[in-house]
């Protein structure tokens, strides 16, 4: 059944309205008729499904048939901090961590970061951004949309580790933590009710400097290893973050 995300807004009491490219995707794209169903959600605290009672381009009227609970999120917050990689990069890192379960983004800036980044572009850039995390939910049946912050610089990124209960960074050279050595044991004691918060550190296509694990490591992250298989930087997170949500039990694992 196709999922679409409307503002709480757009939720009423028996029914909602779907705006907007979605209201157009509905009319042209699935050619919806009156009586079909899409399930929709405010990302928040709403979810349902709904039964099509008039499509236009602008604006679909539904009725809601049935509520849903928000039962698709993953119990462990895991957040993706990706040195901006070259080319269309980071909009594939975006679509298939978000459709593993990541809940939110993290561009940032290191010392080999190949990119030469323009501030001017970084509205355009996060909106794009923005649509892709909401396609890639959509089509995962995630209940909510990542957040997809704007770029960092290093520093800025260090400071943000004390907000976590755990941050790694991946390291191609760490050849003692593995990510599982330091996962398993971390995580054998959590409990699910608490919302625990896990920072996903890839860097650029040339790596980490050395000092910057340092940094890192003096900030109170942990350096980790992926293997002894070198990683494409778009490739790191996507691994990683499976590798972690599978371990805490979010893809069949413990």
């Amino acid at each position: 059944m196709q999922r679409y995300f409307i503002t709480p807004e757009q939720f009423g009491e028996t029914s909602v309205i779907i705006k907007g490219e979605d209201a157009r995707h509905i009319g042209k794209v699935m050619r919806g008729k009156p009586n079909d169903k899409v399930i929709v959600s405010d990302g928040i605290a709403r979810e349902a499904v709904v039964q099509l009672k008039t499509i236009n381009p602008q604006e679909v009227h539904a009725e809601i048939i049935e509520h849903l609970s928000l039962s698709r999120e993953p119990w462990l917050q895991v957040t993706v901090a990706q040195s901006l990689p070259k080319g269309d990069k980071m909009e594939t890192v975006i679509q298939k961590c978000t459709e593993i379960g990541a809940v939110s983004f993290v561009p940032f800036l290191s010392e080999r970061t190949i990119v030469q980044y323009d501030a001017k572009k970084e509205e355009k850039r996060i909106t794009r951004w923005t649509k892709i995390a909401k396609e890639a939910a959509e089509q995962a049946h995630r209940s909510k949309i990542p957040d997809v912050q704007t770029a960092l610089s290093w520093k800025q990124l260090k400071d943000q580790f004390s907000e976590y209960d755990l941050v790694c960074v991946c390291y191609e050279k760490e050849d003692g933590k593995q990510l599982r050595d330091v996962v398993a044991p971390w995580s054998a004691s959590l409990t699910r009710e608490r919302g625990y918060r896990v920072m996903l550190v890839v860097g650029p296509e040339g790596g980490f400097a050395e000092s910057e694990i340092e940094e890192a490591e003096a900030a109170g992250a942990v350096s980790v290893g992926l293997g002894r298989r070198i990683l494409r930087t778009e490739t790191a997170g996507m691994a990683a973050l499976t590798c972690i949500l599978y371990e805490t039990g979010e893809m069949g694992g413990a």
